[in-house]
């Protein structure tokens, strides 16, 4: 294992956390990729139903006893209620099910896959995790599940998605939400989640001003840190372990290079966004970024969103933080937050900004102690259908939704109302737009109900600006291999070196932690993972038909 000081504990916490997942899962098992494993849980739908490619089997079963599901969600935010909402009432209702969520972080999940005491489905997130690479040794094939029990799951499942998650068997075992392809891009109907926004009223007052170059930005949010003193000038993602929205996002937003020569492109070196960040650090120096930012977390950072603490932020994730951006604009009119140019590239590059691309975001399991992989994989049809999408994102039409003549959709103005004047309620009650395993953007864009009011003007202002980031999906190396682990030590390295170059204090530590950083690069493997990303980068372009 490569290693320096500077990497330190916390990397090998990490690290060895890591190497847990690696073991735990690999030891599970078997061979991997043996479907027929008497383990496995093909239950009989004799006397249930005959499955019909041309109707959705969960129409079709006659099953009278409520079938009972556990679903791990490795994610301690997910909200476990189950059948008090709208929504969920609906699928319990209709699938006769009822879903015990458990949710954890990869401690939690280990032990699972230690103590063999499976729960029924797993949502996890990191496609290139071990976990989900390996998922062929504790995961039910869908293309098998789907031909078993209900083949009308072709019907509703994006081909190319399927395609995507194939493991070496052939076989697909997980399936995303989110996941984006090509042509969802060409549709243009996948809104922009990244914006730079700044209060209606300071922009106003300080009469609309440019902040396009590093100097003008500067300039900005010095006159704001005057005229503003009770604001926080400048916003960004909680930074947490990562570099909050001060990292790959900045690097969209100036639309810094996907590769360099067909290959792999190291953007954090890139002298474009490099720049900007020197930026960031004089704007720091000036006392317009506070230390505080730093130190939040996703909860405190959200807050001060709700509050209209911060003059300018610099945003990825509008959506997730449309609740709280509608809450301060509906309680401050005139002063909510809008969507402006921002920093742009000193090099003339024009915005890349990123989604969930072909990915996607969770990633759902049907695991091989399922209770009843039956009605599993018809839960899975259910959600992904039009059914299940216009359930999770606009409810029940006539009780929480209308749909017009001309085929838009629009929610009734009670629920309206409750989404423009009470998010939390709306959030509670309904849950529509939640409940998302399965969700996707094309549902979205038949209503302009789909996404609070706060967040529209951010959204047009970033039409025509995303670009796929889809040769960069999945690059990194194999978990539990070398360069994997100084890969781990690199990234910890660059997040603490960002945010030290942002707040140093002169021109000579700040250049100092970037040499440093060159050096760790040197030190570390890093052609090696270059190469491994090239290759890589090279699998995807041909998966993707792309030159």
């Amino acid at each position: 294992m490569l290693m320096n000081k500077a990497f330190g504990k916390k990397g090998l916490t990490l690290i060895t956390a890591l190497m847990a997942v690696v073991l735990v899962v690999s030891g599970c098992g078997g061979s991997g990729g043996n479907s027929g494993s008497k383990k496995e849980n093909w239950v009989s739908i004799e006397g249930r139903y005959t499955p019909d490619p041309e109707t959705p089997a969960w129409q079709l079963d006659k099953k009278e006893e409520t079938t009972e599901l556990t679903w791990y969600v490795n994610a301690d935010w997910w909200n476990t209620d189950f059948g008090k909402d709208v929504v969920t009432k609906k699928i319990k209702e209709d699938l006769n099910i009822n879903i015990k969520f458990i949710t954890g972080d990869d401690t939690k999940l280990n032990t699972f896959f230690a103590g063999g005491e499976m729960p029924d489905l797993i949502t996890t997130f990191d496609s290139n995790s071990p976990v989900v690479q390996k998922a062929a040794t504790w995961a039910l094939p869908l293309n098998d599940l789907a031909e078993k029990y209900d083949p009308y799951f072709n019907k509703v499942a994006a081909q190319d998605t399927l395609n995507w998650f194939q493991l070496k068997d052939g076989k697909t075992y997980g399936y995303p939400n989110y996941s984006n392809t090509q042509e969802d891009y060409d549709s243009g109907n996948i809104p922009a989640k990244t914006a730079f926004i700044i209060r209606k009223d300071v922009y106003e007052a300080l009469g609309k001003p440019v902040m396009g170059t590093p100097e003008e930005f500067q300039a900005v949010l010095a006159d704001i840190k005057k005229q503003f003193p009770a604001l926080i000038p400048l916003g960004f993602n909680s930074i947490g372990e990562g570099t909050g929205s001060l990292g790959d996002v900045l690097q969209d937003f100036i639309g810094v290079p996907l590769e360099e020569n067909g290959g792999f492109y190291n953007r954090n070196l890139d002298e474009d966004y490099l720049t900007w960040v020197k930026a960031f650090n004089t704007v720091y120096r000036d006392g317009a970024i506070s230390d505080d930012s730093f130190a939040d977390d996703g909860t405190a950072f959200e807050e001060k969103v709700k509050a209209g603490k911060y003059a300018t932020i610099m945003l990825d994730g509008t959506p997730q933080q449309g609740g709280n951006l509608q809450s301060f604009y509906s309680n401050n009119k005139g002063k909510e937050y809008i969507a402006i140019d921002g920093p742009q590239s000193t090099a003339g590059r024009k915005p890349m900004l990123n989604q969930s691309g072909i990915t996607g975001w969770m990633i759902s399991f049907i695991t091989k102690k399922n209770a009843d992989p039956a009605k599993s994989i018809q839960l899975f049809t259910y959600l992904l259908s039009e059914e299940g999408q216009m359930l999770m994102n606009y409810g029940i039409e006539g009780e929480t939704y209308q749909v017009n003549a001309d085929g838009t959709v629009e929610f009734l103005p009670a629920v309206k109302d409750l989404q423009m004047n009470n998010p939390d309620t709306f959030k509670k009650d309904y849950r529509m737009g939640e409940f998302m395993f399965f969700g996707h953007d094309r549902h979205k864009a038949l209503s302009g109900d789909a996404f609070p009011d706060a967040i529209k003007q951010m959204q047009e202002w970033g039409k025509g600006k995303l670009t796929p980031h889809f040769i960069l999906e999945n690059i990194n190396p194999d978990q539990g291999t070398p360069e994997a682990r100084s890969l781990t030590a690199i990234n910890t390295k660059w997040n603490s070196t960002l945010v030290s170059m942002i707040r140093s204090k002169d021109d000579a530590a700040y250049n100092n932690l970037l040499n440093e950083y060159k050096k760790f690069l040197d030190d570390n493997n890093w052609d090696k993972i270059v190469e491994v990303r090239n290759e890589k980068m090279k699998a995807n372009k041909e998966k993707l038909g792309l030159k």
